[in-house]
């Protein structure tokens, strides 16, 4: 049987590793510099195969799920990452958002773990969304409104505004139809409906369930890239990512389309390589990023304590 987990962690962590050494460049970069291949140094001046803090939180995620998913105790995990490097890829944190980090400085003064997160319109960073996906392997059983607080929970120890846990949702519910064994055009057409009903059904704010109308409306995949935005505000990277996926057929493919998108790279590149993971399978990720990929046996040796 496939070990959904080990398919996620290193989706994501492949792709985070392939977009950290040129994150923040803009898109008129990659016009005449082309990303081809995972790289080294760059921005952040790490060697080939480092990932970034989405990885080293979606891992703490996936060890807190092993455990069993007590919240306190994830909290804690997100405080020795940003305090003792838990979880880095290379003993050191070298990029850290700032919502997530007020975030963990505010656990780590005793808030509790669902008001911890920013609450505002102007706190919706991709910080949750980057490091969100382990959890539909705890959720995938539960019924949809378990699904949907448990999301908040996860969501909110750092982005608490509910445009990111909308966000982190439409994300996890997709992993879930493809888990399931449904392909992605499925999966997006069915959420369009099922996603709008559902947060109707909740009465959320007509005008928040708006921000995701490309998603839930339209087709996306028809859209120029140029109205494509890689910024690190969630919603961008949430239709940056579903873009990619729609218009590329493999795992290599999809995550280099993101990146070569520019600006937050590592996190657009994370979020697509998990869903392409899902998609087309671990045997999908060219073998020599796998083998450049730091601390790939620790990764691996965390998803088999999964038990499916």
């Amino acid at each position: 049987m496939e070990n959904i987990l080990q398919k996620i962690l290193l989706g994501v962590a492949v792709g985070d590793a392939v977009g950290v050494p040129v994150e923040f460049n803009p898109r008129s970069y990659f016009k005449d510099n082309p990303v081809v291949d995972m790289q080294e140094y760059g921005t952040h001046d790490q060697p080939k195969g480092t990932w970034s803090d989405d990885t080293s939180l979606t891992l703490c995620l996936a060890e807190s799920i092993i455990e069993g998913l007590d919240m306190n105790l994830l909290a804690q995990k997100f405080i020795d990452w940003r305090n003792n490097n838990y979880w880095t890829a290379l003993g050191w944190v070298f990029d850290i958002g700032i919502g997530t980090r007020v975030a963990i400085e505010k656990l780590e003064e005793g808030v509790e773990t669902e008001l911890a997160g920013g609450p505002n319109a102007l706190d919706n960073g991709n910080g949750s969304l980057m490091r969100i996906l382990p959890l539909i392997v705890y959720t995938k059983e539960l019924t949809v409104d378990e699904r949907f607080l448990w999301t908040k929970k996860v969501s909110s120890l750092t982005h608490a505004h509910i445009r990111s846990i909308i966000s982190c949702f439409y994300y996890l519910e997709f992993a879930k139809k493809l888990i399931e064994g449904m392909d992605k055009w499925q999966a997006y057409n069915e959420l369009q409906s099922e996603i709008k009903n559902y947060l109707e059904s909740q009465q959320i704010d007509a005008a928040e369930i708006q921000h995701f109308s490309r998603l839930l409306k339209e087709d996306i995949s028809i859209v120029n890239d140029f109205e494509i935005k890689s910024s690190g505000y969630v919603i961008d990277t949430l239709e940056a990512s579903i873009w990619s996926i729609l218009t590329t057929d493999s795992y290599a493919d999809a995550v280099l389309k993101a990146v070569n998108l520019g600006n937050d790279t590592d996190t657009t590149a994370a979020v697509v390589g998990g869903l392409s993971a899902l998609i087309y399978g671990v045997e999908n990720i060219p073998t020599e990023w796998l083998e450049y990929l730091a601390r790939k046996t620790d990764i691996d040796d965390l998803a088999a304590k999964y038990d499916a």
